[in-house]
């Protein structure tokens, strides 16, 4: 037993060194993608700052999604919180994060309130369309394929993106935001969160109409994600979103569909030719912030945190899969 012993440690060595070798020569695996800052994207009338997040070899003609953060946030903060940026690696696309100044505003919010930033070629709305144009040159992107959302006031600035350059954006994700037109000033956009206002849905839309006069179509597809339990942004703000961009899209206010998603109520209407126009989930019993579903499964994202709630549906995952991202 002795002999036999000791005749295998050659061969016992010999494995060990070998294995030892292939993990020492092998080539270090490629560094991750990080997000950017980028200066000198235009003239930048907002006072924004720009950053990116583009996944190592991105090849050309790919998607880009603009994810806007809320009041108190930052684009680093929401780009990792929200799992964008886990899902353009998985899926391959791009993705600029605005971030506000407290110079802009105080709280670190979006400005969708102020005319001065709600505007066709002015401020705030300006600035994220040159980011916008800025980042479909860098990375050769598919102008064709780009999508903005944001979670409150990024909801609501995605609203005014919509509304303002709509042809730029194929679809919005609005996450607990408000409708385009709501608010002109600060005081009046405490009754919009805390209350709601009172328009026709055609009155909506002419709100939207009225943001890029002449324009005729086709108009970005619209998702919202609503929690029932959310007392910052009234829920009653999904309902006005609903009537301005069914009315914006010439559909009806009733609902083509009308089913559940990991439990939630869903809902989708579709506009004249059949395609869907508006497609809402209200979160039962979620309070104000971003929908995440942390873990590794197929359509889980996200990471828990404050604003960002763990109700087991990601919203980046489900608007991923309506923009066939992935």
């Amino acid at each position: 037993m002795t002999q036999t012993r000791a005749a295998l440690r050659p061969t016992v060595l010999t494995a060990l060194l070998a294995a030892l070798l292939s993990v020492l020569l092998a080539p270090a695996p490629a560094s991750a993608a990080s997000l950017q800052e980028v200066t000198g994207f235009g003239s930048n009338p907002g006072a924004l700052k720009m950053y990116r997040y583009v996944p190592d070899g991105l090849p050309a003609g790919r998607p880009v999604v603009v994810a806007l953060h809320g009041c108190t946030q930052n684009a680093a903060g929401y780009a990792s919180g929200t799992g964008w940026t886990t899902l353009a690696d998985r899926w391959g696309f791009s993705v600029v994060l605005p971030q506000q100044q407290s110079g802009n505003n105080l709280s670190q919010c979006f400005n969708w309130f102020e005319p001065a930033d709600t505007r066709r070629g002015q401020g705030e709305a300006a600035s994220i369309a040159q980011m916008v144009d800025r980042q479909l040159a860098d990375v050769s992107g598919d102008p064709s394929r780009v999508y903005v959302t944001g979670l409150s006031a990024g909801g609501g600035m995605t609203a005014v993106m919509m509304a303002t350059y709509p042809e730029k954006f194929a679809a919005g994700g609005i996450v607990a935001g408000l409708p385009y037109g709501c608010a002109q000033a600060a005081v009046t956009a405490y009754v919009c969160m805390y209350v709601g206002a009172t328009q026709t849905p055609a009155q909506w839309g002419d709100r939207v109409r009225a943001a890029r006069p002449g324009y005729t179509g086709p108009w970005p597809a619209l998702t919202v994600f609503q929690g029932t339990a959310d007392y910052t942004v009234k829920p009653v703000n999904m309902t006005a979103l609903v009537d301005q961009w069914t009315n914006v899209h010439g559909a009806d206010r009733t609902a083509d569909v009308d089913d559940t998603v990991a439990g939630y109520p869903h809902r989708v209407y579709r506009g004249p030719g059949g395609n869907a126009v508006v497609e809402t989930y209200s979160l039962t019993g979620m309070g104000h912030g971003q929908p995440v579903d942390p873990g590794a499964g197929e359509a889980q994202c996200g990471a828990a945190g404050a604003y960002f709630l763990d109700v087991n549906l990601c919203a980046a995952y489900r608007l991923g899969k309506a923009w066939q991202l992935g």
